[in-house]
């Protein structure tokens, strides 16, 4: 009988999976929280994998065996080794079309609660005290405000129309997209640099690859305007930590709002979580029934299909595509 591993999981159980597989006829097995030696062990002798959070890496694909796909539950692909799979011809795919609108709409939630300072009014109010607890100057409306998206793939344009309404200006860089096709969505295209240079908010919605990991650093941070907001709903490792921390302290940002962080969770010490301009959610973005149910039916269904044979969807690492 043909085996589908899942190497790890947030869900209360895997049932949508169990009964998405059923008609294939196949073992599930799983982990709920795989280690390297556990996964090594499970995924020798796997037909297909569904990853969630556990990093796949090198020595876990090299023992693979048989392996015919390897599916991760989102869009991002950065806990696989892509370079290994292809190395052993095995296709990576993802899910790339679940959680547009969900992600979409926290960013624009983190870009308010960003520019009307939420979360310190809410917890200033709470403790008992009615009053602004942030300077004047502190307070943006979005209609003055020249916002740059990183990125204007599914997300990021979706991120766009939402912003449309509040008629601030909106930047894109993204060199896989004409330049006529951001434009006739009513935004601006440009270079990075120029988008570091005009942008009074910056919102990320690329992936974490090798080419862009730490984009955001302590030479991109410089060329933006002083006291410039930080959104990220994208990846964490997109920002190197330290430089983030000193531009939020120094004020060269003067806030930031995200979802995402590197490392991640970030410990209870991590100075990021005693900044007061800085909001932060747990990587949720994505999270709603509906998006959730999609994800893992999808993965499911992927996996079903490498087992029949046919030709798989959303390959990211070129074998098959």
């Amino acid at each position: 009988m043909q085996k589908v591993v899942i190497t790890d999981y947030a869900f209360d159980t895997i049932d949508l999976e169990r009964e998405a597989l059923a008609p294939v006829g196949c073992r599930l097995e799983s982990l709920k929280s795989g280690k390297d030696q556990a996964l090594i062990d499970l995924v020798k002798d796997a037909d297909a994998v569904i990853t969630q959070f556990a990093p796949v890496n090198a020595a876990i694909i090299g023992a693979m065996q048989k392996c015919r796909v390897i599916v991760r539950y989102g869009i991002g692909v950065d806990n696989v080794d892509l370079k290994a799979a292809a190395a052993k011809n095995i296709p990576v795919c993802n899910i790339p079309d679940y959680c547009i609108d969900e992600v979409a709409d926290h960013t624009l939630a983190l870009i308010l609660a960003a520019t009307r300072q939420i979360v310190p009014c809410d917890s200033t109010i709470k403790s008992g005290q009615w009053k602004l607890p942030v300077p004047l100057t502190a307070l943006h409306a979005l209609k003055y405000m020249t916002v740059g998206l990183v990125a204007f793939g599914r997300i990021g344009r979706e991120v766009a129309a939402r912003l449309k309404p509040f008629k601030c200006r909106i930047l894109v860089f993204d060199p896989a997209v004409p330049a006529a096709a951001v434009k006739e969505t009513g935004c601006v295209p440009v270079t990075l640099d120029e988008l570091l240079a005009q942008s009074d908010l910056l919102s990320l919605h690329c992936p974490s690859t090798e080419k862009n990991k730490y984009m955001i650093n302590a030479t991109t941070i410089a060329k933006m305007k002083r006291g410039a907001i930080l959104v990220n709903a994208s990846r964490g490792t997109l920002v190197e930590t330290p430089a983030l921390v000193a531009a939020l302290q120094s004020g060269q940002l003067s806030a930031a709002a995200m979802d995402v962080t590197d490392p991640e969770p970030p410990g209870a010490e991590h100075p990021l979580l005693k900044l007061s301009n800085v909001v932060i959610t747990p990587h949720d973005a994505s999270a709603t029934p509906q998006a959730v149910k999609k994800l893992r039916t999808d993965a499911a269904g992927i996996a079903a299909m490498a087992l029949r044979g046919e030709k798989l969807p959303n390959i990211v690492n070129g074998v098959g595509a």
